[in-house]
């Protein structure tokens, strides 16, 4: 473990903050981009009028309420801060602001502080950390509309590939097996279950994000991240169920329950390791 001064602390968990805040917008747009591209397409396949469709990315417009649509002021956008003096609130309209939010922000900070202490600050941090956010994204959009989009996914495979490469090259070939396995793994499985009760358990992106797992930590941690996505997922699935009725039967995503595991395997792998073998001592 890495050891930091408060002010390098503060730093660090500073700039988590504000890569949260932009990891917000991600969240935010991202799937609406993916939708109107897909029904572009759409539209272009069946020689439909073209949608006048105002300018959309990332970058542009600036943050606004998705209720009146007024942008929201600079200071209003300080991660935290903004959220907590505006109490929740729209200032214009009053309507309530998501905790999502102010929740995405201070995880963002928290993932950023955590790796910095337990892995120094320098480049091999810094993937690790980048993948952290991708996972935290990709979670966050998972939850709120069951895609896992293979802008990030893919990125996020290909980004485990390179970090083996750079940081670790004696465990390329554990990384490049991992990443095959992975997606087997869930392929196989999804299959299985399908010509079994004629129903789909899962869709391609936890294919996409078990094998960018695989890749940044290779085909031995596959096992843990299994258990660990799975024994999560149906602990809150009965939970869920049990304490809210009117989810009973509605489907679940396994994005969330991959990504957290993916972080505890990429911030404490070694140790969680070695307790999951100590249950097996003959192994």
């Amino acid at each position: 473990m890495s050891s930091l001064t408060l002010s390098t602390g503060l730093v660090v968990c500073l700039l988590g903050l504000c890569l949260g805040s932009f990891a917000n917008v991600v969240i935010t747009r991202l799937p609406e981009m993916l939708m109107r591209h897909w029904r572009h397409e759409a539209r272009a396949a069946l020689e439909l009028p073209m949608e006048q469709a105002p300018r959309f990315n990332i970058a542009t417009p600036r943050s606004q309420c998705p209720r009146c649509e007024k942008p929201i002021a600079w200071h209003d956008n300080i991660p935290l801060i903004g959220w907590v003096k505006r109490r929740g609130r729209c200032a214009n309209c009053h309507t309530r602001i998501s905790l999502q939010y102010p929740l995405v922000e201070l995880s963002s900070g928290v993932l950023a502080l955590t790796v910095a202490l337990l892995q120094g600050i320098n480049l091999s941090s810094l993937f690790i950390y980048a993948a952290c956010v991708t996972l935290l994204v990709l979670a966050v959009i998972d939850f709120r509309t069951y895609l896992l989009p293979d802008v990030l996914t893919l990125p996020l495979l290909w980004a485990g590939l390179v970090y083996q490469l750079l940081f670790q090259p004696y465990l390329l070939t554990n990384a490049v097996v991992g990443a095959m396995l992975g997606y087997l793994i869930l392929w196989s499985f999804y299959w299985l279950f399908k010509l079994t009760t004629g129903k789909e358990g899962m869709g391609y992106g936890d294919f996409k994000l078990l094998a960018a797992l695989g890749a940044w930590l290779g085909w031995s941690f596959l096992p843990l991240l299994l258990l660990l996505s799975a024994g999560m997922g149906a602990v809150v699935g009965v939970v869920a169920q049990t304490c809210f009725p009117r989810l009973r039967g509605a489907p679940l995503p396994f994005g969330p329950f991959l990504a957290l595991a993916g972080w505890a395997c990429l911030l404490a792998g070694h140790d969680l390791i070695a307790l999951y073998l100590s249950f097996f001592p003959g192994v």
